[in-house]
């Protein structure tokens, strides 16, 4: 998988880790998840003073998704990686509600909401999967 800098200059994905990589690292939902949480941080970089509660909110629940990814991977048991996994998937969930709030604020523009739902879809899609 190859990966380009985020648009706030910062790198994620494979190459921006030194050294060897855990499993979850590699994971493809896991990669995504950490793209996800780097637009995150560019939303929050360019929100309006006065959204600071929406775009923290947005933060953790992105945050939440690759920190449960690496945790599910973790866990031994089938069914307990499995509702690890949902419960990152609940947090891609929020995620999107976010970013409709945002939107709907005008806080967030059109362009970066559908970044940000093609991913949250891809990440969802993956977490289903992985949930079953």
């Amino acid at each position: 998988m190859t990966l380009t800098p985020g648009r706030a200059g910062r790198d994620v994905g494979p190459r921006s880790y030194i050294g060897p990589m855990l499993s979850f690292q590699k994971l493809d939902v896991y990669q995504r998840a950490v793209q996800f949480l780097a637009l995150t941080a560019e939303i929050g970089d360019q929100a309006p003073k006065g959204n600071a509660a929406l775009v923290d909110q947005l933060r953790r629940a992105a945050s939440s998704i690759s920190l449960n990814i690496a945790e599910a991977a973790g866990r031994t048991g089938k069914a307990d990686s499995a509702r690890t996994y949902a419960i990152a998937r609940g947090s891609a969930m929020e995620s999107a509600a976010v970013l409709d709030a945002l939107a709907l604020l005008k806080v967030l523009d059109e362009g970066r909401k559908e970044r940000g739902m093609v991913m949250l879809e891809s990440i969802v899609a993956m977490l289903t999967r992985m949930c079953q």
